[in-house]
């Protein structure tokens, strides 16, 4: 019964999804309140209370109990969102027990899909809101009662049903639902089908598929982790039968589903509300995010090149690999590319980053059905395939929504209590006017902020909270969300509380702590690209062509020194002399100016050449291979 009322609330949440696509949201609070609604009750069949234990009845009254609750709740703000939004009522008992119940619901739930240090950070929020003059110093305030909390959180669109949950209600959930169907019609064997064709017989082949697979699927996904979860299930257990290092196998699959997190289009779907709080338009955040995107994937691509070689991992056999006529039949590619050019079109075009997705859907749909007709695919199966994908997008929606509501609850709470001010005056002040120590401070805390949290809350926090400290000493308003975005991001490979390296270790039946310690090897270089964007802001399209051009050199050059330096290439066979020059062209690469740039790429193509003529010295006999082998 759990599982038939799932698929119709998932089935609910996807065809509201669509249909708001297709036609636009309705009015803010209606929308928002269905949507939160919706989300809530298939959380709770999705993450039943008690399932599979002997208490299950207790937590089958529990989870009924909050559901009621929701629904009234909801209920009221969609009933009455015009009195709410017009007369700014006062809250009374009544108000503040379905404040009590969606938080109840929103904290509890998270606490079910994630863990429990999400909604303790809301807790906290909530207990500094209200009890904040009870601490002392800067950080104390006059605190707030519970009635102006519930005015707040619930009696407006600044708390619980503020932009984030606005922006997972139409743009976020427009574009899961997106991924879904493209997935479901077929494009994610493609997918990966394209990666092994592409990647497979390279040295570190199945490495290297599982840096490209998981990085496109991570574009659509949303979340880092969900990705390691779906296809780790595939690249993982492929490279062990191929004898990788099991902690090897784990930190790619790790760092690349993290690596389609940054990536545009989306950026893990934090794309769109850092558009909304900067005021920025989509297409402009997704083009500055694309030259440290690739740059990432320049060094991961790189460091698995030259570790395979070195450790001489096995390429993908050639039994394992589809054929090139297979994977580039029209009726594979033709779907997804008439998906992105809808897509592409509705962006170009002008029209809504919703609307543009609703194009990229029904072309989806438009060009499945035919080529399913073809195969002679019969239209229930046809139908199954659409509605698995209207199910797939509503459950993938539950997550985000519930942490975004979660997320707009806090930002709310900090908001209200200026500690984002606070805590970033705090960091200038230790900082000084080094933007690097403030830069560095920020990058640390986001780490701490983001450990635990989905990509998309973990930006939401760290942008509302730790942004304000490199905006007030001059940086770009778009280059501070971009730096405090990747640090937060990365939390989820860096230990000690690495969530996707923990799933990634479990698939591969390993000790998390090597699996880490390869995974922040990989992504050694995207630690450093935020910085870079502060020494390059080019990097994300500020300054003229001349600029991007010398900061694209400059990036390029470090990221292929940084990489060498990372995978301990061996150059003259001297360890310590291979060190100095590759840290002498990183150092170059650091420097602005055209002197120096031009400096570290003669330095780099030297060290190459000299690798280079080292090989084939130890291949003529002429050097023991300890000394050149890479």
């Amino acid at each position: 019964m759990r599982e038939n009322l799932t698929r119709v609330l998932a089935l609910t949440l996807g065809g509201l999804i669509l249909y708001t696509s297709a036609t636009g949201p309705f009015e803010s609070l209606i929308q928002r309140g269905i949507f939160l609604a919706l989300v809530i009750l298939l959380g709770l069949t999705v993450y039943p209370l008690g399932a599979g234990t002997r208490w299950r009845p207790l937590g089958l009254a529990v989870d009924a109990s909050l559901a009621v609750g929701v629904v009234l709740a909801c209920g009221y703000v969609v009933m009455n969102q015009e009195h709410i939004l017009v007369e700014l009522p006062w809250a009374g008992p009544r108000d503040m027990l379905f404040t009590g119940v969606l938080l109840v619901a929103i904290l509890e739930l998270s606490r079910r899909a994630i863990g429990a240090i999400f909604p303790l950070l809301v807790v906290a929020g909530l207990a500094y809101a209200r009890f904040g003059a009870l601490i002392p110093g800067p950080l104390g305030h006059r605190g707030f009662d519970l009635a102006y909390m519930t005015e707040t959180i619930y009696l407006g669109d600044l708390g619980v049903w503020g932009m984030l949950v606005g922006v997972a209600a139409t743009t976020i959930a427009a574009f899961v639902l997106f991924g879904c169907l493209l997935l479901h019609t077929g494009g994610g064997q493609t997918f990966m089908d394209l990666a092994l064709r592409i990647s497979g017989r390279s040295p570190g082949g199945a490495a290297k598929v599982a840096t490209v697979a998981s990085g496109l699927f991570g574009m659509v996904s949303g979340s880092a982790v969900a990705n390691v979860a779906t296809t780790g299930n595939f690249t993982i257990p492929m490279m062990k039968r191929l004898d990788y290092p099991r902690p090897f196998a784990s930190g790619v699959e790790a760092v690349a589903s993290t690596g389609g997190q940054i990536a545009p289009p989306i950026l893990g779907a934090a794309a769109f509300i850092m558009a909304e709080i900067l005021g920025e338009s989509y297409v402009r955040i997704a083009l500055a995010a694309l030259l440290p995107a690739i740059l990432f994937y320049l060094g991961v691509f790189l460091t698995i090149h030259l570790v395979a070689r070195r450790r001489q991992l096995r390429v993908v056999p050639d039994d394992e690999l589809p054929n090139w006529a297979e994977v580039l039949r029209p009726a594979r590619i033709v779907p997804i590319l008439a998906a992105l050019g809808g897509l592409f079109y509705g962006v170009l075009s002008g029209h809504s980053i919703q609307m543009s997705a609703f194009y990229g859907i029904l072309m989806t749909v438009l060009t499945f059905v035919p080529f399913a007709l073809l195969a002679r695919m019969a239209w229930r199966e046809i139908f199954a395939n659409l509605l698995s994908g209207l199910m797939d997008a509503g459950r993938g929606m539950v997550i985000i929504g519930v942490l975004l509501a979660g997320a707009q609850i806090l930002v709310a709470m900090i908001g209200m209590t200026g500690i984002g001010v606070t805590l970033a005056s705090l960091i200038v002040n230790v900082g000084g006017e080094s933007l690097f120590l403030v830069a560095g401070i920020v990058g640390g805390v986001c780490l701490i902020l983001g450990m635990g949290i989905p990509t998309t809350a973990a930006y939401v926090l760290v942008a509302s909270v730790l942004a304000p400290a490199l905006t007030t000493i001059g940086v770009e308003p778009l280059i501070a969300h971009l730096f405090v975005f990747y640090f937060a991001t990365l939390s989820v490979i860096t230990p000690p509380v690495c969530v996707a390296v923990f799933v990634a270790a479990g698939i591969a039946d390993t000790n998390w702590l090597p699996a880490a310690g390869e995974a922040v090897r990989l992504a050694a270089a995207i630690y450093v690209i935020p910085f870079l964007l502060l020494i390059y802001p080019a990097l994300a399209g500020f300054g003229g062509a001349v600029d991007i051009l010398l900061a694209i050199c400059q990036g390029v050059v470090f990221v292929l020194a940084f990489a060498s330096l990372m995978s301990r290439v061996a150059i003259t066979g001297h360890r310590w002399l291979d060190v100095a020059g590759l840290v002498l062209v990183i150092g170059l690469a650091l420097t602005p100016g055209w002197l120096t740039t031009t400096a570290a790429l003669l330095a780099l193509v030297a060290l190459y050449g000299m690798r280079r003529r080292g090989t084939r010295r130890c291949a003529a006999g002429e050097l023991p291979a300890k000394e050149t082998h890479s």
